[in-house]
């Protein structure tokens, strides 16, 4: 019968044992192959121990540059959100550039998860052993730079080793963590002239400003599922319309472009004699009657102005949104559907409604801060109260109706485009969509338009008849379309 043992966690069974054998001793008589195994293991332990101090460490590196007395250096530190990473970098980039200083880049090898700064690599010693922080190339990540997919390389974690005249400057670029719960991007500055450390790091965070990759773009705030909650900024193109475009009765587009437009426009003869700038537009009305339309038509009357974009879960952004329309003013923030918010509390316990941390940051700007709010609802009764709470932070609250026939009229003829259609039904058309909204219409062209293509040959031009027109408006408006009216926003007399 074979001998049975208990499982052993210093490692498998002898062979011999496994095997049925019945002496585990025999496996440890030693081997002329062993003594050369031990021998070999001495010696690479030897040879390492001698070789360290020839090693690249990011310590000697640094006391190197920095010279005698460089541990009682200073650190100077600078942080910012993570979502600025890509302007950190493109601040340090261009302070590194400048003609007076040339700049070496070390990468830090193993620094993912691990907490230290510039001073830790400067001391070096056990941590630097313990994590395995050594030099190595730098590690870097493609981060949206504008639209359109373009992107800027941005370091994750180096030293710039910095010369400049006497001067000598090292500086501690790391980027953002969220999953090992580091949520900020920061710069460290020692520097042989302690003044020129903290200037150094107040030039950077200027550099970064003035080389903000988001000033004058189209983006909106969101945030990514996976990624521990990171708050991220997509860039948008800038849309391309006309007031032609922009179907609005005169007095109405009037009024808002007077309120975003004209102070945009005015705004250094209105600060000479004293006037503030910042201003806050209302757009209310019913669902489909061009309340985002009228945004997309006042982003592209803009140009040159920073936009920001919140919508959807990223409503609870309100103050890093804020943040960046201070920074790059002129600036444009959009909250669509801000009744959402209306009774919607922050992330923190005992926060107000979100829809009062709104208007506390607008009441909060500066007189002279050209940054224009531009809020949309379809529920303006749940807007009411708030508003009249916090009274003077929206100037102008514009209503959007229903378009009325000399509307409709044009929205035809704006969504008919190329497309050839039969107008001699249209007036019957147009009476009998009376309470339709845009959506409805442009809906009803397409519709028009594909019963013209199902009835006639493929090689022949598209033309919508009157009989195409009155039969999609026949469909539209038949009983079994209830829902799809709905979801068109139209209630049709």
């Amino acid at each position: 019968m074979t001998e049975q043992f208990g499982w052993s966690p210093y490692g498998p069974l002898p062979s011999t044992v496994a095997l049925g054998g019945t002496d585990r001793e025999d496996d440890l008589r030693p081997e002329l192959a062993d003594v050369g195994r031990l021998a070999r293991r001495g010696l690479r332990a030897v040879i390492g121990a001698a070789r360290a101090e020839d090693r690249p460490r990011l310590s000697r590196m640094l006391a190197e540059h920095l010279g005698a007395g460089a541990g009682a250096l200073d650190v100077v530190e600078e942080t910012w959100p993570g979502y600025d990473h890509v302007n950190v970098q493109a601040g340090l980039d261009a302070w590194v550039a400048e003609p007076v200083r040339s700049a070496e880049l070390v990468g830090v090898a193993s620094f993912q998860g691990v907490m230290f700064g510039l001073g830790d690599l400067l001391a070096g010693g056990r941590q630097e052993d313990m994590h395995g922080l050594r030099p190595g190339n730098p590690a870097s990540v493609n981060l949206a730079c504008g639209p359109d997919g373009a992107v800027r390389a941005c370091i994750r974690c180096g030293v710039y080793l910095v010369t400049e005249g006497e001067t000598r400057t090292a500086v501690l670029l790391r980027g953002a963590a969220p999953e090992f719960g580091q949520d900020s991007v920061s710069v460290q500055v020692m520097s042989t002239d302690p003044s020129a450390a903290t200037r150094a790091a107040t030039d950077i965070r200027q550099a970064a400003l003035d080389h903000n990759v988001f000033r004058g773009q189209v983006l909106s705030f969101g945030v990514e599922v996976f990624g521990h909650g990171r708050t991220l900024l997509q860039f948008h193109r800038r849309p391309v319309m006309t007031a032609d475009q922009l179907v609005l009765a005169p007095d109405t587009l009037a009024e808002i472009q007077r309120q975003v437009v004209e102070v945009a426009r005015h705004k250094e003869r209105l600060l000479a004699m004293g006037q503030h700038l910042k201003r806050g537009l209302l757009l209310y009305g019913p669902p489909g009657t061009g309340k985002t339309h009228t945004v997309r038509y006042l982003t592209s009357t803009l140009a040159g102005t920073t936009v920001l974009q919140l919508t959807g879960n990223a409503l609870h952004l309100i103050s890093q949104a804020c943040s960046v329309a201070r920074a790059l003013q002129p600036a444009m923030l959009v909250i669509e559907d801000v009744d959402l918010i209306a009774e919607d509390r922050g992330m923190h316990p005992g926060q107000h409604p979100l829809l009062f941390q709104l208007l506390n940051e607008m009441d909060g700007l500066a007189e002279d801060a050209d940054v224009v709010f531009v809020l949309t609802t379809n529920r303006a009764d749940l807007l009411e109260p708030a508003l009249a709470e916090r009274p003077g932070r929206v100037d102008q609250a514009v209503a959007l109706e229903l378009p009325d026939a000399d509307a409709r009229r044009a929205l035809f003829e704006l969504y008919r485009g190329p497309l050839e259609v039969d107008t001699s039904g249209l007036d019957d058309v147009l009476a009998r969509t009376q309470g339709v909204t845009a959506s409805f219409l442009k809906e009803l062209l397409r519709r028009a338009a594909l019963l013209a293509a199902t009835r006639t040959a493929e090689d022949d031009r598209l033309t919508v008849s009157a009989a195409d027109l009155t039969a999609a408006l026949d469909e539209l408006l038949d009983t079994r379309n209830a829902m799809t009216r709905t979801l068109l926003g139209s209630t049709p007399g």
